[in-house]
């Protein structure tokens, strides 16, 4: 008797509440006179690093890992609603990114920033730690098996088979196989939420950070018997 060969794939997500929130802020500055914008930028600069140098802990955090630029300066010449080419104005940047482990702390944190010349928040995204990342990402992805070896047997059951024995297990499609495929999904890929800010009604800022979804997806192979 011929074997019967079924190929499925198997899913599986969960989401999990974030445990990082990694800021994305830069200071941008500009004026017309470039030594001016340069000044006022390493100034505003300063006071941010001095925000985060006193709170930064790689272990205790609240502030576990953060990185800077250097100051960038150009310059440009605008033109008004009359075609007219006006004087030149000088611009400059500088960008940080802070990665907190407490998030009461990146609000007050936020705020106090916020109050800095020339401090825009360009976002925040949201993460889980190393540790809880690999945790997950196995039973994600042995879940996915499951659901593949679920599946299969009830495809064997629904035509009259008995048990199912899995020949190959691959990411998607490495089995060869491209009829009816969906878009294939990184095993174990970890989505950055979006940043939500929400006024609760009092004074200062309350963040709501969503959840991440881990998600797995596997082909599999199996004999019908």
């Amino acid at each position: 008797m011929t074997d019967t060969i079924i190929t499925v794939r198997g899913e599986y997500s969960q989401w999990y509440p974030a445990e990082r929130a990694t800021v994305h802020l830069e200071i941008r500055l500009d004026g017309p006179v470039r030594a001016d914008v340069f000044s006022a930028a390493t100034d505003a600069a300063a006071h941010v690093r001095e925000s985060i140098t006193e709170q930064s802990d790689p272990t205790s955090g609240p502030i576990t890992w953060w990185s800077s630029g250097s100051v960038s300066v150009w310059w440009d010449r605008p033109w008004n609603n009359e075609g007219v080419q006006l004087e030149p104005v000088h611009h400059a940047s500088v960008s940080f990114s802070v990665k907190f482990s407490d998030f009461d702390s990146l609000s007050t944190w936020l705020e106090k920033t916020a109050s800095i010349d020339g401090a825009v928040v360009s976002g925040i995204s949201w993460d889980l730690t190393d540790a809880t990342k690999a945790s997950v990402t196995a039973e994600v992805r042995s879940r996915s098996v499951k659901d593949a070896v679920t599946k299969a047997t009830i495809f064997a059951h629904s035509i009259g088979l008995g048990s199912v024995t899995a020949v190959a297990l691959a990411d998607p499609g490495m089995l060869g196989d491209s009829s009816g495929h969906s878009p294939d999904v990184p095993s174990g890929r970890i989505m950055k939420a979006s940043m939500m800010m929400a006024d609760s009604g009092a004074a200062g800022l309350n963040l709501k950070p969503e959840e991440i979804e881990v998600a797995s997806t596997v082909d599999a192979r199996f004999v019908a018997r």
